[in-house]
């Protein structure tokens, strides 16, 4: 008697992570033979919709979305020179706050790219937006907040990460829009924090 293992759907938890992995591997394998960016962008990364990519509706799922700009952040760290010297130091990113407008369906086998760039900084955080295009048509826009961190402990701050590059780095302006919902992201942070410190006392 043969035994046959169930094979997984193809929204199964198991096989997104195999796509961001083998999406991930490409990145990385064709990263050289790109054109270099500035460590502000813009940075642009090609993608293709696959199954695993769709939701019941059949359209890319929103969470995916999510995980594609993660690649293309590590796409601007690779092209720029930062993602070398970064790890080197032990030091690696990490997302605080993210919010995404959503304005045309991505769909089976459509070919898009993800515009990544630096928007500004402060003395802790940067942003940045990510912008889905298809067809020279905006698909997504998405504005994040990052900081990076020290495997030793500590937070490491924006100026050391592009003072890496040598470059003289002028610090852009935060359109107004941006900089209110990051001022709104770090008192609501605040808030969370002080009932957790409440809740536990």
């Amino acid at each position: 008697m043969q035994l046959r293992l169930p094979s997984l759907p193809q929204n199964h938890p198991r096989e997104k992570a195999l796509n961001l992995f083998f999406r991930l591997f490409w990145l990385i394998l064709v990263a050289r033979f790109r054109s270099s960016c500035s460590p502000l962008g813009p940075c642009r990364t090609p993608f293709r919709v696959w199954p695993t990519d769709l939701d019941v509706l059949r359209h890319v799922n929103n969470g995916v979305y999510l995980s594609i700009m993660d690649l293309g952040r590590m796409d601007l760290l690779r092209r720029s020179g930062l993602l070398r010297p970064i790890l080197a130091r032990g030091w690696y990113p990490v997302a605080t706050g993210e919010t995404i407008q959503f304005l045309r369906s991505l769909e089976l086998f459509d070919r898009f790219v993800i515009e990544t760039r630096v928007l500004g900084w402060d003395d802790k955080y940067i942003l940045l937006e990510q912008r889905f295009e298809r067809r020279g048509e905006t698909a997504a826009i998405a504005v994040v907040a990052g900081r990076f961190l020290a495997r030793g402990g500590g937070t490491v701050t924006p100026e050391q990460i592009l003072g890496v590059t040598g470059e003289a780095l002028r610090r852009p302006e935060l359109p107004e829009p941006v900089a209110k919902w990051h001022a709104d992201q770090l008192a609501w942070r605040e808030r969370v924090r002080g009932a957790g410190r409440e809740s536990g006392s």
